[in-house]
């Protein structure tokens, strides 16, 4: 790819505009050289404004617009972000550090299927129906603000602008500072299908303002946000107090749970596989693996060596499975995370460091045991590779434990009796569970229990979140 993408306009009411000041732009940097690869507009509120004005401005022409034409955009947006899915893979691969054999079929595939998932769910969708004497329609919420992620950057990004255009809302994006590069590559895209002007708009910078001139926007029906538990705290307090609605998806610390009849083998390799997925930079990561007290030594081998085969390297070798965390401050926090872990009593079965690289901001894939139900490494997030072993007892204390925690986003269940298995799933607090490593759903609700947020995206549910509701009396 190239060496450096620049984007020097933000996209507002269909046409590429600069910057309402001569705000110094935000440079991104590739986390594995530490070079800048591209930059993008320091928008302010004055940009937020004008790109709200112009969602309001479009919203009632698009929420007429027939569905099966709203349907059509869709897919037609994901036939153009297939046509660039290479040039997409190695973008977000240069800005995030996502090994690039997993951008082409995650970073790169997965929204385009999540977006004609959505456009099939919009064409089965049912806007309006009969109770009694009672016509029910269900109308958009509205204008849309949506503030993304850095880890997953363009599929955090369609999984909110796919509901809410199939909901007839318009939207205004703000993506992350770290990763925003794909969200202008969305907007070209955008352009080049022809959807009307004021329909998508993205406006870049500092969460601080852009993101809070979204939340305080009072033509701004409804605030989606991705991201951390702290700032969804703050977006729902805010938004409370203006009595706006708000879906928020938070953060994850979340449990795979071996029964002692599974196939031990393949359950601690696959959750090694989901702990480190994108240097575990991941919010359904199960970065705490649950199994019998009896398997534990059994369990700390297979895990360990699992590891072994995730060794930092360059993210655009076809071989790397490990490339590094988005940025220094992450790599501090995981690396400051594991220090903690073993001060309070945790054994480090492999990794540990930074492995003394001289680029890149790798952290060593880790594996932790002894860790002790309740521990901070137990309880809290880390957001990079480090995988947690926690022995238990009988079932009713996996589930406990797995329970445990202030979050509830996902979870893994292994076992050889499905029904044992669906049993225990059903008693997990988590917006999502995989029983034997089965595999993602983007037609099927995605969000979380607890503190890990409200509201659901993808397919039907994620077009429902979008809509409200009113009653009309015959």
């Amino acid at each position: 790819m190239q060496s450096s993408t620049s984007f020097d306009n933000l996209y507002i009411d269909g046409t590429w505009v600069p910057t309402i000041t001569s705000a110094q732009p935000i440079e991104v940097e590739n986390p594995y050289t530490h070079e800048t690869v591209g930059q993008v507009p320091r928008g302010t509120s004055a940009d937020v404004d004008a790109a709200v004005r112009a969602a309001s401005t479009a919203l009632p022409a698009w929420e007429a617009t027939p569905a099966v034409e709203r349907a059509l955009y869709l897919e037609r947006i994901a036939q153009e972000l297939a046509n660039r899915s290479e040039e997409i893979a190695q973008l977000i691969t240069a800005e995030v550090g996502t090994p690039l054999r997993i951008s082409q079929k995650v970073q790169a595939a997965l929204p385009v299927q999540t977006l004609n998932e959505t456009a099939a769910a919009l064409r089965a969708f049912n806007f309006t129906s009969q109770i009694g004497h009672s016509v029910v329609q269900r109308p958009p919420v509205g204008v849309v603000g949506a503030i993304t992620p850095w880890n997953y950057p363009l599929h955090q990004i369609v999984g909110k602008v796919g509901g809410a255009l199939a909901a007839g809302c318009t939207l205004v994006l703000k993506p992350s500072d770290l990763a925003p590069l794909s969200a202008f590559v969305l907007a070209e895209v955008v352009a080049s299908v022809g959807l009307p002007a004021g329909v998508f708009n993205v406006v870049s910078g500092p969460g601080s303002e852009i993101g809070q001139a979204l939340v305080d926007h009072p033509e701004v029906a409804l605030v989606s946000f991705t991201g951390s538990t702290a700032v969804g705290r703050q977006i729902a307090a805010r938004s409370g107090d203006l009595v706006k609605r708000v879906s928020l998806e938070l953060g994850g610390k979340s449990a795979s749970i071996v029964l002692p009849d599974a196939d031990l083998a393949t359950a601690v390799k696959v959750t090694v596989a989901n702990s480190f997925l994108n240097a575990g930079q991941t919010c359904t990561a199960w970065s705490r693996l649950l199994v019998p007290r009896e398997l534990l030594p059994e369990v700390e081998a297979l895990a360990a060596a699992a590891a072994s085969r995730y060794v930092p390297g360059d993210p655009m070798e076809s071989g790397t499975r490990l490339g590094p965390l988005v940025s220094k401050k992450q790599r501090d926090s995981v690396l400051g995370h594991i220090t903690e872990a073993v001060s309070n009593g945790a054994t480090v079965l492999c990794g540990g460091s930074d492995g003394g690289t001289e680029t890149g901001y790798f952290v060593e894939a880790t594996v932790l045991s002894n860790v002790a139900p309740g521990s901070v490494a137990e309880q809290e997030e880390m957001f990079g590779p480090v995988l947690s072993i926690v022995a238990y007892d009988d079932v009713e204390e996996a589930v406990a434990i797995a329970n445990g925690t202030k979050y509830g986003l996902a979870a893994g269940v292994w076992s050889a009796d499905p029904e044992a298995a669906i049993n225990v799933a059903g008693r997990l607090l988590a917006g999502q569970v995989d029983i034997n490593g089965a595999a993602f759903n983007p037609a099927a609700p995605f969000g979380g229990f607890k503190q890990s947020g409200y509201g659901r995206e993808f397919g039907t549910f994620g077009i429902e979140e979008f809509l409200t509701v009113r009653s009309i009396q015959m």
